[in-house]
């Protein structure tokens, strides 16, 4: 249907338990919601039931739609099949352990005329000591390499103008940088705080080394990036 305005891409990989909680939880917040929005599930090679759930979910009710990988690929992988799949005009991001809420997307779709991108923080977060340390070490890794101003990359709540997250360019790795890449296109964020909830059901795939080796590594890729990036703006053309 063409009257939808967002689509909510929900990376999936072995989310069994969370999948029937999605669909009631976005069943709920699509009849409040004054913005008619639909799921994207990029189901990235879940070893589980996941894919079956999702399916049946898919097949009696047109606000949900699914993509699914032949194998792992991984969350950036995942985001990007999302984005280059959507036609509406704006993309939504949640994970699918529900640590955020959907209703909470109304809160940032309030700003989005006047930003390239409205993403939440997580003011009170409800993670372990040891998760809280992990994110801790990799926001303050990431400040310092790039300061990019962002207070809490790792929150997985955010709406984009498709057109903006269509050009940003990816590389394994890249979910921690989008609000950072938006911003190497000369676009504009905005950051809201948002609610935060334990994880209900499912196994976390963060550890430290993907907390904090990881986003090492990819903060050097994004520093290479960002000194080599082309940028410009065409002033005048007579292009038929």
């Amino acid at each position: 249907m063409t009257d939808y305005k967002m689509t909510i891409i929900i990376p999936v990989f072995n989310e069994s338990g969370n999948i029937e909680r999605i669909a009631n939880t976005f069943n709920a917040y699509f009849k409040q919601s004054k913005t008619k929005s639909k799921v994207l599930f990029v189901d990235d090679g879940s070893k589980d039931d996941s894919f079956n759930k999702i399916e049946t979910i898919c097949q009696n009710n047109p606000n949900f739609e699914y993509l699914k990988f032949k194998f792992n690929c991984g969350l950036s992988t995942a985001i990007k099949a999302g984005i280059d799949h959507i036609k509406t005009p704006l993309i939504g991001y949640i994970d699918a352990d529900l640590q955020t809420a959907p209703y909470d997307f109304d809160k940032l779709l309030e700003h989005i005329e006047n930003y390239s991108a409205v993403i939440g923080f997580r003011g009170n977060r409800k993670d372990s000591f040891s998760k809280k340390i992990q994110s801790k070490i990799a926001n303050s890794i990431r400040r310092a390499l790039i300061n990019d101003g962002i207070i809490d990359t790792g929150c997985p709540l955010k709406v984009m103008h498709s057109e903006v997250a269509k050009k940003i360019p990816f590389f394994k790795g890249m979910h921690r940088f989008i609000p950072a890449l938006i911003k190497l296109q000369g676009g504009t964020i905005k950051q809201v705080n948002v609610q935060h909830f334990e994880r209900i059901a499912g196994i976390s795939k963060f550890n430290i080394f993907n907390r904090s080796i990881k986003p090492l590594q990819d903060a050097f890729a994004y520093r290479w990036m960002r000194s080599r990036y082309i940028n410009y703006v065409v002033e005048k053309n007579n292009i038929k």
